[in-house]
């Protein structure tokens, strides 16, 4: 059975895309790329996820970034194969940023033209293994601080006020969105679960909209289920 994995395209903005109602090569080639390293090495591209954003921007400026680690996260795909690293990212501090994260997540990032594992790499230098380490401690560190913070700040609320204060739920103001949720993501028999990307995508097509009034994302599906 062939691993399955991810790939990711950018391209640094629509006119590498489309320009004058002309198709361009832009994501394109970095297909093209990524499935043919992906063939020869036996990988199944399950999805294809594409920004189309500036190379130096972080992760939390990218929508298809984000949901493509959610997808990761949720549903135990754990390669990704992009077509070079300057479609990762241009900037180098940007770069390595997101690379240490991949890899203090056991996440596989491959370089199709070069066909490097770029994760393995870093966990063979010393210095940025040191690095993947230290980031794992604090994000987890980070996290738990941040929960402990938030349910002592509902405990105080609740004690003041009965109920918390704030943006209304889903459970409040869309039950039935969260009934379309739970049905989605239940694990058919024989089957697999459906990420929460596709769930955003199925949602959308039925023209539910979120709290805010915007289009749904695998980001926004997870957050809906965790919040329960």
């Amino acid at each position: 059975m062939k691993t399955q994995a991810f790939g990711y395209l950018r391209v640094s903005d629509s006119s590498q895309v489309k320009r004058g109602g002309v198709e361009r090569d832009g994501f394109r080639r970095q297909e093209d790329a990524i499935r043919a390293y992906a063939a020869k090495a036996g990988y199944e591209i399950v999805q294809l996820f594409k920004d189309d954003v500036s190379g130096t921007k972080d992760e939390s400026d990218r929508p298809a970034w984000l949901d493509m680690l959610s997808a990761i996260l949720a549903n135990g795909v754990r390669v990704i194969i992009v077509e070079r690293l300057d479609r990762l990212a241009r900037a180098f501090r940007v770069q390595e940023s997101l690379l240490i994260y991949l890899a203090s997540k056991g996440i596989t990032l491959i370089n199709a033209s070069t066909e490097e594992d770029v994760t393995a790499a870093i966990e063979a230098d010393p210095m940025k293994k040191a690095l993947v380490q230290i980031q794992g401690i604090f994000a987890e560190l980070e996290k738990s601080l941040l929960v402990k913070k938030l349910r002592a700040a509902r405990d105080r609320a609740r004690a003041e006020k009965g109920k918390c204060e704030g943006r209304k739920s889903y459970v409040e103001v869309a039950p039935r969105v969260i009934e379309e949720i739970k049905r989605l993501r239940r694990k058919p028999k024989g089957g697999r679960r459906m990420t929460y990307v596709k769930i955003a995508e199925e949602l959308n097509r039925q023209g539910f909209k979120t709290v805010s009034d915007k289009p749904f994302t695998g980001q926004t599906v997870q957050n809906v289920l965790f919040s329960l």
